[in-house]
């Protein structure tokens, strides 16, 4: 029954850790401007998402070790201030369940995003047939520039990282493994098919219409035309839900990968005095990430190309991963199969290259 539960909280974790507010922008920006063509870049995300969350959790399970305190054992401490430093670049605009469930369970609200979808009618044929990639008809630097920024936003390095640490803290074993599994493969799905739901609600709202989003503000009148007045209210929720899990995520996250990278005490369940330099990182986050409300920048089009950024950073965040899920030493007999290898290499790749191309074209505005 356990672990039964575990499944059951698992998959409502990876609903409201992979619907985030970088992955609702960039699935409304995306079908707002292209309707459903970019559906294929939330499930090539998705998959690769699967894949590494599912990683994550199987070497904390077998070898008892966290992504960040595994690449400072085997890389050694200097290697392990690549993938921090990549990562510290992206946290701010990522977002997270508070403290692992408890937001997730609020965030069981963005649901209402199928519903919207269902009672606008949206054809299930549209999405069937753009499963698989496809050229773009117009625009093609933003096209390309939107989908490496939805891949982006569905491989968060910091929600596998954070995985392997919450493994950790469950007291995880290889019994554990099929649990992993599941949750991995199920939550992520879930998570993938409300992001399909919030694309389809701006393809049916917004591009019908001929109307881009270009605000935070519009966004709610996705579920405002199907819904009406508790579209709206909703839509807020889902959003302050988020802001919320974002606070808390960037925070606890950068205290994990710190505190782990350098064989520093950590845990959440601990009391601060008892991991004191835990405590203070996190501490120290919630301040800086204040400052940047203060700048002025506008948020959508920085969530967006953060997102990009995130992307063209996988290879340095999923190598190091791959690696160690193929060193006996740590896996033993649970090491990755090469369909895992391939697909995750092949994804990241992918992304990493055309977020080369596009985020330039999209900066001077070509196409």
């Amino acid at each position: 029954m356990s672990k039964l539960l575990e499944i059951a909280l698992g998959l409502v974790t990876g609903i409201g850790g992979f619907l985030e507010a970088g992955s609702l922008a960039t699935s409304a920006q995306a079908g707002a401007a292209f309707g459903f063509q970019l559906i294929w870049a939330i499930v090539l995300g998705t998959i690769c998402i699967a894949f590494l969350v599912e990683m994550a959790g199987r070497l904390a399970a077998v070898s008892k070790h966290t992504l960040p305190d595994a690449m400072r054992e085997r890389f050694g401490v200097r290697f392990f201030t690549v993938p921090l430093v990549a990562v510290w670049l992206l946290l701010w605009a990522h977002n997270f369940s508070l403290v692992e469930k408890g937001v997730s369970l609020l965030g069981l609200v963005t649901l209402v995003f199928i519903v919207g979808a269902f009672k606008l009618h949206t054809p299930l044929n549209e999405i069937g047939t753009h499963l698989l990639p496809s050229l773009p008809h117009q625009d093609g630097a933003r096209y390309w520039f939107t989908a490496v920024s939805i891949i982006g936003a569905s491989v968060s390095p910091y929600l596998f990282y954070f995985y392997s640490a919450g493994a950790i803290e469950d007291h995880w074993d290889e019994s554990y493994l099929g649990v992993n599994r599941l949750t991995a493969g199920l939550g992520m799905g879930f998570g993938g098919s409300i992001a399909v739901a919030v694309l389809a609600c701006a393809a049916m709202v917004f591009h019908s219409r001929g109307i881009q989003i270009d605000r935070y503000e519009q966004i709610p009148l996705l579920l405002a035309e199907p819904l009406g007045h508790w579209g709206f209210i909703l839509f807020v929720a889902s959003l302050g839900i988020a802001c919320l899990g974002a606070a808390l995520e960037i925070a606890l996250q950068i205290a994990y990968l710190i505190a782990q990278g350098f064989g520093w005490k950590w845990g959440e369940n601990l009391k601060p005095r008892e991991a004191a330099r835990f405590s203070l990182i996190y501490t120290v986050m919630i301040f800086l990430a204040g400052l940047v409300i203060f700048t002025g920048i506008d948020p959508l089009k920085l969530t967006i190309f953060s997102m990009a950024l995130t992307a063209l950073s996988l290879p340095v965040t999923v190598v190091p991963l791959l690696i160690l899920m193929n060193d006996p030493l740590y896996l033993g007999d649970n090491g990755n199969h090469w369909i895992a290898n391939a697909a995750v290499l092949f994804i990241s790749l992918l992304a990493c290259i055309v977020a080369i191309v596009a985020i330039p074209l999209q900066l001077m505005g070509g196409s």
